[in-house]
């Protein structure tokens, strides 16, 4: 890093601190208690404060990750400044621990940005900041810096692990991957997510050697006919049944595997991957939450996705292949219609902007749905284009790991799309200027808009006097 990059790094990470800062202490003054999910996780957290590790709140579905470094951080803090009484463990106190993770994800984002776009000598030290800025402010995931909530700890833990596995720090890797699995279990996921990394690098690296040798061929490393595609997949299915290449793979990822086998063994002790509370986290396959999130990318990313370049490009890409896109639209139909579910939750809660969502867009006719197809396949197709950069093979890895984050959850919940979106976001190219701008002004202006609901338009149930908030 640069010196002048380094002062504009520093100052653009203090004062999105300072600001963070400001808005913490406004939103605590006006919501002391516990709000939402917090009922749940501060008196948890207070527990383990006062050493009572075995109490255990079966309301709670994730493992103990935040509490047991809230206690790390807060115990020895206060045993610092000498605070005693009600302050040590506060919902207030609780909730600066995910300020914390916030600045330390702002810092993980920028080595990130920096590590996958290394080539790109184009991209200069400012638009990596902006990037970066940008990204720490994601709406959904900054509402959630305020609340005790395990996202940003959760994030914090997945990204580490990300970045350790591109610097090739494996066992490093694999131990922050167990702390994101122990701030929620379904990070296990980014763990394998990791792993594909590399062996994606390593089936590129072959693929690329494969080409080599048949250059008078012309087989397209990316994109090409279907006989290329045949190709390919019986390169894939060659590669990895050589006893040689699985050996050389289990050698770099044996940290992952481990992890992955630990995973399956909590499986098999728990019941299940939710502790406490499963009545209201059945796993399903919900393939509509695969569309809901495409949508919800498109929404955070339109200044990329949705530009009047890509939708020409989209139209001709229809003339071109109208059978294919015929097809990918029959079987959309199907999985909507026999794989939508809808969570009670949804339904129920009008607190949380999903319940508006569905309200105003899905309840408003029963073929609603099916008329958003042609929204999906170009939010699907323009997500895609703008991977292109990226192998095949990571591509690959990455819509598996999509697929198993996503479509098991029943819950329509725009938190379960925070890392999906964030890993996505820090691979796509870096955008022009202009454009970056207009993402980060729009991020603005919806955390605006957010937290001046939330602070501002309260309301009550009608056989309830608490005070209730508008949230993601």
């Amino acid at each position: 890093m640069e010196r002048s990059e380094a002062y504009s790094f520093s100052a653009a990470m203090s004062g999105a601190f300072l600001l963070s800062c400001l808005l913490f202490a406004a939103i605590n003054r006006r919501q002391r208690g516990p709000y939402m999910d917090e009922v749940f996780h501060v008196p948890q957290a207070q527990a383990y404060c006062h050493g009572r590790f075995l109490q255990w709140d079966p309301m709670i579905t994730t493992l103990p990750g935040l509490y047991l470094v809230s206690v790390g951080v807060v115990k020895p803090t206060a045993w610092l400044f000498g605070w005693t009484g009600s302050v040590v463990c506060s919902a207030g106190m609780l909730r600066f621990i995910n300020l914390l993770f916030s600045a330390g994800n702002f810092y993980l984002l920028y080595l990130l940005l920096s590590k996958i776009h290394q080539k790109n000598k184009a991209v200069s030290g400012f638009q990596r900041i902006l990037s970066t800025l940008t990204l720490a402010m994601f709406p959904t995931l900054y509402f959630f810096t305020f609340l005790y909530y395990t996202d940003p700890g959760s994030v914090f833990f997945t990204l580490f692990a990300y970045l350790m596995c591109l610097y090739g720090n494996h066992k490093t890797s694999a131990l922050l991957g167990f702390c994101g699995f122990m701030f929620r279990q379904t990070n296990i996921v980014w763990t394998v997510f990791c792993a594909g990394n590399v062996v994606a690098e390593k089936l590129n690296e072959a693929w690329k050697t494969e080409l080599h040798k048949k250059k008078d061929e012309r087989i397209s490393a990316r994109k090409g006919s279907f006989s290329d595609l045949i190709r390919m997949l019986q390169f894939l299915i060659k590669y990895l049944i050589s006893p040689k290449n699985l050996v050389m793979l289990t050698a770099l990822t044996w940290p992952y595997i481990v992890l992955v086998t630990v995973f399956f063994g909590f499986i098999f002790i728990n019941g299940g991957i939710v502790v406490g509370d499963r009545s209201s986290h059945e796993a399903c396959l919900h393939f509509p939450q695969l569309f809901y999130f495409l949508s919800f990318t498109v929404f955070f990313s339109f200044p990329h996705l949705l530009t009047p370049t890509k939708i020409r490009k989209f139209l001709l890409s229809l003339q071109k292949h109208p059978v294919q896109y015929s097809l990918i639209t029959v079987i959309s139909l199907f999985l909507i219609w026999k794989f939508t579910y809808v969570h009670k939750y949804l339904l129920a809660d009008n607190r949380h902007y999903t319940f508006y969502v569905w309200r105003k867009v899905f309840q408003r006719h029963e073929l609603v749905k099916y008329v958003l197809v042609p929204v999906y396949i170009f939010a699907g197709w323009s997500f895609a284009d703008t991977l292109k950069s990226k192998s095949i093979f990571w591509i690959l890895m990455y819509f598996v790991c999509l697929l198993a984050v996503t479509v098991p959850q029943k819950l329509l919940e725009f938190r379960y799309f925070i890392l999906p979106f964030l890993i996505y976001r820090l691979n796509i190219p870096f955008p022009s200027l202009y454009r970056q701008l207009l993402e980060l002004a729009f991020y603005i202006v919806v955390n605006a808009v957010t937290f001046y609901l939330f602070l501002n338009r309260t309301f009550q149930w009608p056989n309830s006097e608490e005070i209730q908030r508008f949230m993601w």
